[in-house]
């Protein structure tokens, strides 16, 4: 007989339906299942409250179940914080087996478990990403915020599979100014998107 599973615990900031703002998927109805705690300390992150592991909800698999079921949404997001933290495989089982389309958004900084039908690969200087995951990446989404943050973007594209999508998005604090960098560098670079946070521009969450 086997043993009952015991639900698994998350730490959740916040979980909500939105519609996705960013890179390939902009525009489409989603819903967003924050992780708590993140140890990569972008000094630009507009999600600071994220960080510290312990000033969360605690959920288990059951309860986000739940919650993504009353939400009506097929599409499911997990970011962070940084959700490579925890091991992920029990709550993408989950998810997986009732129908839905599951998401990742991550800097790759620690090892990338569970079953994933898009990996968002936003790769950060301060920590950088473990190698599983530049081959299984969908896009490479890479933040602007310098000059040399263009050199860092083509390090890291050389390293992910051939038909992962490269966008660079603006850091929204220098939008104006990376924004004029971004639109000279992809007139150059073709293989290169730009990415907006248009939920930010139309202020959704």
């Amino acid at each position: 007989m086997n043993k009952e599973r015991i639900p698994t615990i998350y730490p959740v900031m916040e979980h909500f339906a939105t519609v996705q703002g960013e890179g390939f998927h902009t525009g489409k109805a989603a819903y967003f299942i924050r992780l708590g705690g993140c140890d990569v300390g972008c000094h630009w992150c507009d999600v600071k409250e994220s960080w510290p592991l312990d000033n969360h909800n605690s959920m288990s698999v059951d309860d986000i179940i739940s919650a993504i079921g009353q939400s009506g949404l097929k599409t499911i997001v997990i970011t962070g914080g940084e959700p490579t933290m925890y091991d992920l495989e029990p709550l993408t089982e989950a998810i997986k087996t009732k129908g839905y389309s599951l998401h990742i958004e991550t800097s790759g900084a620690h090892e990338l478990t569970g079953s994933w039908d898009w990996i968002t690969l936003s790769p950060k200087k301060f920590k950088l990403p473990k190698s599983n995951i530049y081959k299984k990446a969908h896009e490479l989404k890479v933040i602007v915020y310098h000059k040399s943050d263009f050199d860092f973007a083509e390090a890291h594209a050389k390293k992910v599979n051939e038909k992962c999508l490269l966008y660079l998005q603006p850091e929204w604090s220098k939008k104006e100014k990376s924004m004029e960098l971004i639109v000279s560098y992809i007139q150059k670079n073709p293989e290169w998107r730009i990415s907006l946070q248009t939920h930010k521009y139309l202020n959704i969450p």
